[in-house]
Protein backbone atom coordinates (compact mmCIF):
# COMPACT_ATOMS: atom_id res chain seq x y z
CA UNK A 1 0.00 0.00 0.00
CA UNK A 2 2.99 2.23 0.82
CA UNK A 3 4.55 2.08 -2.76
CA UNK A 4 1.00 2.44 -4.54
CA UNK A 5 0.48 5.57 -2.38
CA UNK A 6 4.14 6.53 -3.44
CA UNK A 7 3.50 5.63 -7.24
CA UNK A 8 0.29 7.72 -7.14
CA UNK A 9 2.56 11.19 -5.38
CA UNK A 10 5.61 10.39 -8.22
CA UNK A 11 2.54 10.14 -11.04
CA UNK A 12 1.11 13.45 -9.67
CA UNK A 13 4.65 15.41 -9.85
CA UNK A 14 5.40 14.34 -13.77
CA UNK A 15 3.56 16.83 -15.42
CA UNK A 16 5.04 19.25 -12.98
CA UNK A 17 8.42 18.93 -14.16
CA UNK A 18 7.25 19.06 -18.26
CA UNK A 19 6.17 22.10 -17.20
CA UNK A 20 8.90 23.17 -15.29
CA UNK A 21 11.46 23.66 -18.39
CA UNK A 22 13.04 20.45 -16.72
CA UNK A 23 13.83 19.37 -20.00
CA UNK A 24 13.32 22.09 -22.65
CA UNK A 25 16.01 23.54 -20.89
CA UNK A 26 18.50 20.46 -21.40
CA UNK A 27 16.81 19.87 -25.23
CA UNK A 28 17.98 23.92 -25.78
CA UNK A 29 21.41 23.27 -24.60
CA UNK A 30 22.09 20.50 -26.65
CA UNK A 31 20.77 22.48 -29.63
CA UNK A 32 23.13 25.52 -28.62
CA UNK A 33 26.43 22.70 -28.44
CA UNK A 34 25.33 21.04 -31.70
CA UNK A 35 24.93 24.72 -33.26
CA UNK A 36 28.62 24.66 -32.04
CA UNK A 37 29.62 21.86 -33.46
CA UNK A 38 28.10 23.19 -37.22
CA UNK A 39 30.28 26.11 -36.37
CA UNK A 40 33.44 23.83 -35.65
CA UNK A 41 33.17 21.72 -38.78
CA UNK A 42 33.14 24.29 -40.83
CA UNK A 43 35.77 26.17 -39.45
CA UNK A 44 37.65 22.49 -40.39
CA UNK A 45 36.32 22.35 -43.51
CA UNK A 46 37.82 25.74 -44.10
CA UNK A 47 41.09 24.27 -42.32
CA UNK A 48 41.45 21.90 -44.21
CA UNK A 49 41.10 23.94 -48.02
CA UNK A 50 44.11 25.92 -46.75
CA UNK A 51 46.94 23.89 -47.80
CA UNK A 52 45.79 23.29 -50.99
CA UNK A 53 45.00 26.78 -51.64
CA UNK A 54 48.48 27.54 -50.42
CA UNK A 55 50.19 24.58 -52.57
CA UNK A 56 48.66 26.31 -55.78
CA UNK A 57 49.38 29.71 -54.92
CA UNK A 58 52.99 28.76 -54.44
CA UNK A 59 53.61 27.26 -57.83
CA UNK A 60 52.85 30.99 -59.06
CA UNK A 61 54.06 33.27 -56.24
CA UNK A 62 57.41 31.60 -55.85
CA UNK A 63 58.54 35.43 -54.14
CA UNK A 64 55.74 35.87 -51.80
CA UNK A 65 56.98 33.30 -49.37
CA UNK A 66 55.99 35.54 -46.50
CA UNK A 67 52.35 35.89 -47.29
CA UNK A 68 51.80 32.25 -47.74
CA UNK A 69 53.89 31.68 -44.48
CA UNK A 70 51.37 34.15 -42.63
CA UNK A 71 48.33 31.88 -43.92
CA UNK A 72 49.90 28.32 -42.46
CA UNK A 73 51.06 30.28 -39.20
CA UNK A 74 47.37 31.73 -38.68
CA UNK A 75 46.08 28.30 -39.34
CA UNK A 76 47.92 26.44 -36.96
CA UNK A 77 46.96 28.46 -34.62
CA UNK A 78 43.58 28.63 -35.04
CA UNK A 79 43.61 25.18 -35.33
CA UNK A 80 45.14 24.31 -32.29
CA UNK A 81 42.65 26.25 -30.04
CA UNK A 82 40.07 23.90 -29.17
CA UNK A 83 37.16 24.43 -27.46
CA UNK A 84 34.90 22.41 -25.44
CA UNK A 85 30.85 22.57 -25.15
CA UNK A 86 31.90 23.56 -20.93
CA UNK A 87 34.12 26.59 -22.33
CA UNK A 88 31.15 28.01 -24.31
CA UNK A 89 30.15 30.06 -20.90
CA UNK A 90 33.99 31.26 -20.31
CA UNK A 91 34.32 34.49 -22.42
CA UNK A 92 38.31 34.80 -21.95
CA UNK A 93 38.11 31.20 -23.63
CA UNK A 94 35.64 32.43 -26.77
CA UNK A 95 37.60 35.57 -27.39
CA UNK A 96 41.18 33.66 -27.70
CA UNK A 97 39.01 31.43 -30.21
CA UNK A 98 38.18 34.02 -32.17
CA UNK A 99 40.99 36.35 -31.97
CA UNK A 100 43.00 33.13 -33.68
CA UNK A 101 39.76 32.74 -36.25
CA UNK A 102 40.29 36.69 -36.96
CA UNK A 103 43.86 36.64 -37.74
CA UNK A 104 43.95 33.23 -40.36
CA UNK A 105 41.09 35.73 -41.70
CA UNK A 106 43.21 38.66 -41.79
CA UNK A 107 45.81 36.00 -43.46
CA UNK A 108 43.54 34.88 -46.20
CA UNK A 109 42.72 37.98 -47.09
CA UNK A 110 46.39 39.26 -47.43
CA UNK A 111 46.74 35.90 -49.48
CA UNK A 112 43.63 37.24 -52.04
CA UNK A 113 45.49 40.24 -52.52
CA UNK A 114 48.71 38.70 -53.62
CA UNK A 115 46.54 36.52 -56.08
CA UNK A 116 45.26 39.42 -57.81
CA UNK A 117 49.13 40.62 -58.87
CA UNK A 118 49.09 36.99 -60.66
CA UNK A 119 46.75 36.87 -63.69
CA UNK A 120 48.24 33.95 -64.39
CA UNK A 121 47.10 32.41 -61.02
CA UNK A 122 43.41 34.13 -61.46
CA UNK A 123 42.81 31.81 -64.84
CA UNK A 124 44.22 28.59 -63.32
CA UNK A 125 41.05 26.50 -62.73
CA UNK A 126 42.39 24.76 -59.72
CA UNK A 127 42.76 27.89 -58.30
CA UNK A 128 39.28 28.95 -59.12
CA UNK A 129 38.26 25.82 -57.84
CA UNK A 130 39.79 26.28 -55.10
CA UNK A 131 38.42 29.73 -54.38
CA UNK A 132 35.18 29.10 -55.36
CA UNK A 133 35.11 26.29 -52.22
CA UNK A 134 36.75 28.89 -50.01
CA UNK A 135 33.67 31.19 -51.13
CA UNK A 136 30.97 28.14 -50.21
CA UNK A 137 32.72 27.96 -46.86
CA UNK A 138 32.86 31.27 -45.70
CA UNK A 139 29.30 31.53 -45.91
CA UNK A 140 28.59 28.09 -44.35
CA UNK A 141 30.80 29.80 -41.53
CA UNK A 142 28.53 32.59 -41.73
CA UNK A 143 25.19 30.78 -41.95
CA UNK A 144 26.76 28.40 -38.99
CA UNK A 145 27.45 31.45 -36.49
CA UNK A 146 23.92 32.80 -36.93
CA UNK A 147 21.73 29.56 -36.08
CA UNK A 148 24.88 29.39 -32.96
CA UNK A 149 24.07 32.62 -31.93
CA UNK A 150 19.98 32.27 -32.39
CA UNK A 151 20.58 28.70 -30.65
CA UNK A 152 22.61 30.49 -27.84
CA UNK A 153 19.50 33.70 -27.18
CA UNK A 154 16.74 31.06 -27.23
CA UNK A 155 18.92 29.14 -24.38
CA UNK A 156 20.01 32.15 -22.61
CA UNK A 157 16.14 33.43 -22.65
CA UNK A 158 15.39 30.31 -21.82
CA UNK A 159 17.47 30.31 -18.17
CA UNK A 160 16.12 33.39 -17.49
CA UNK A 161 12.72 33.02 -17.49
CA UNK A 162 10.71 32.05 -14.47
CA UNK A 163 9.43 29.28 -13.95
CA UNK A 164 12.61 27.65 -16.12
CA UNK A 165 14.93 29.69 -14.20
CA UNK A 166 13.61 28.20 -10.89
CA UNK A 167 14.20 24.89 -12.36
CA UNK A 168 17.84 26.00 -13.36
CA UNK A 169 19.33 27.46 -9.96
CA UNK A 170 17.78 24.74 -8.27
CA UNK A 171 18.12 21.35 -10.12
CA UNK A 172 20.31 22.11 -14.05
CA UNK A 173 22.75 24.48 -12.78
CA UNK A 174 23.17 25.67 -16.47
CA UNK A 175 25.58 28.12 -17.18
CA UNK A 176 24.94 31.53 -19.74
CA UNK A 177 26.31 30.44 -22.81
CA UNK A 178 28.78 33.25 -24.99
CA UNK A 179 27.40 34.77 -28.22
CA UNK A 180 30.03 34.19 -31.45
CA UNK A 181 30.93 37.90 -31.20
CA UNK A 182 32.85 40.00 -34.83
CA UNK A 183 36.11 40.57 -35.01
CA UNK A 184 36.96 43.97 -33.48
CA UNK A 185 38.88 44.66 -37.19
CA UNK A 186 35.15 44.05 -38.63
CA UNK A 187 33.96 47.23 -36.92
CA UNK A 188 35.80 49.34 -39.11
CA UNK A 189 34.09 49.37 -42.77
CA UNK A 190 36.41 48.74 -45.88
CA UNK A 191 37.58 51.55 -47.76
CA UNK A 192 37.29 51.39 -51.94
CA UNK A 193 39.87 53.11 -53.52
CA UNK A 194 40.33 53.63 -57.57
Amino acid sequence: MRHFARLIVLLLFIPLFGGCGYNSLQLQEEAVFKAWADIEATLQRRADLIPNLVETVKGYAKHEAGTLEAVINARAKATSIKLSTADLGNAAVMGQFQEAQGGLNSALSKLMVVVEQYPDLKANQNFLDLQSQLEGTENRINVARQRYNKAVEEFNGAIRAFPASLTNSILLHLDRKEYYKADEAAKVAPQVKF
